[in-house]
């Protein structure tokens, strides 16, 4: 039997790493940049498979807004260089800013809310699940969208 997928938070600056520069060229990139040991530690007790919360940070754009596999497991390019290897999976279907998170009961305790400073967050299940809740899920997560807001009356 396998090891449990876990769930992680990578953080990104828009203007340095955006979504947009994730989804293009196959969605396949490095995960690479991260110098905060705890952080570090984080990329390396990453699985095949885990999946990762693609968030914007910074001052204009704080929310979750996709989804990234763990393609391939940390490895070194030298010097303290942690690097992991991620596949976008799918858009969140809506953005979950952290006004929204910070508001809501059931993400209390989360790591993300306790030290916003660290790029690399674990996330439990049931927050991964309430975060997907919020974002109506995500491209490719295997649920049926029911689009109920179709412009028609």
């Amino acid at each position: 039997m396998g090891k449990e997928k876990q769930y992680w938070l990578l953080k990104t600056e828009a203007g340095e790493w955006s979504w947009e520069d994730q989804a293009a060229n196959g969605g396949l990139s490095k995960w690479d940049g991260v110098k905060n040991k705890q952080a570090q530690k984080n990329l390396k007790s990453m699985s095949l498979g885990d999946l990762c919360f693609f968030y914007h940070s910074g001052a204009r754009a704080r929310r979750v807004v996709g989804v990234v596999e763990v393609t391939r497991e940390w490895y070194s390019e030298g010097g303290d260089a942690v690097v992991v290897d991620v596949k976008a999976v799918g858009e969140m279907r809506k953005a979950v800013d952290l006004t929204e998170m910070k508001g809501d009961q059931g993400l209390k305790g989360f790591a993300l809310l306790r030290q916003p400073r660290l790029s690399v967050v674990p996330v439990p299940r049931d927050v991964w699940e309430r975060i997907c809740e919020l974002g109506g899920g995500f491209e490719g997560d295997g649920k049926e969208v029911v689009d109920g807001d179709d412009g028609e009356d």
